[in-house]
């Protein structure tokens, strides 16, 4: 057995695949949490802490949609990574829309699964209890990554893993470009299509925080890349 690497939410209706996946997680370190339906995991979210969530979407009483909804309003913070057997184009921006950090289509390897939350557990700071103490001046705006929170003088805002990831980059790179390609490797760990449509999502929702200070801007870079361009930086 391998040391604890992290506490994971495990929701799935299918008893095989859920059996399956929580015993090889186990074997891999984790301690998994195994609930059937949405309400269920719910419940068990509520009782304790997690450091990640993997919810299946057609479930039975309440759907992984849902579920992720109310978990995304009780924590900002955590991760969550959606197993569906769904595979239209919609679905995937709709859970991303909500907040999800991966999108894992049915049918998938373990071994898939597990690099992919180790990447996630390692950007969002977990694993080892490994925390970056970060802070950026961005115009009127202070950024504080490690608690995840955009300061600002009409109120703080905090934001979510991947928020804060991207908003991260964007800052380190102040008034240069940061190309996509850059940004889908680093922070979704490849480039591709519905990658690329996910980080649209999250560098919309950041434009809207940065709405109070029209000194900073989040910009276009004809189609190559983005820009966080602040005027007093």
């Amino acid at each position: 057995m391998k040391k604890n690497k992290a506490n994971i939410l495990l929701v799935e209706d299918d008893h095989n695949l859920g059996f399956m996946l929580k015993d090889f997680l186990s074997m891999e370190g984790y301690m998994i949490n195994l609930q059937r339906d949405g309400k269920a995991g719910m419940n068990a979210f509520r009782s304790q802490t997690f450091d990640l969530c993997i919810l299946d979407i057609m479930m039975p009483v309440q759907d992984g949609f849902s579920l992720a909804q109310e978990i995304r309003k009780a924590d900002s913070h955590v991760p969550i990574v959606f197993l569906t057997a769904k595979t239209m184009e919609q679905d995937r921006i709709r859970g991303f829309k909500l907040g999800a950090d991966d999108y894992i289509t049915k049918p998938f390897s373990t071994e898939e699964l597990k690099l992919r939350l180790e990447v996630i557990l390692k950007r969002s700071a977990h694993i080892d209890g490994i925390v970056e103490k970060e802070e950026y001046k961005v115009g009127n705006y202070t950024f504080d990554f490690a608690n995840q929170i955009l300061k600002h003088s009409s109120g703080d805002k905090k934001l979510t893993n991947k928020e804060a990831l991207v908003f991260r980059l964007l800052c380190r790179n102040i008034n240069q470009l940061v190309r996509r390609e850059v940004a889908l490797t680093s922070i979704w760990g490849a480039d591709d299509y519905f990658m690329g449509r996910s980080m649209d999502v999250y560098i919309a929702k950041l434009r809207s925080y940065l709405k109070n200070d029209p000194t900073v801007s989040i910009l276009n870079v004809h189609g190559t890349g983005f820009k966080l361009e602040s005027k007093k930086s």
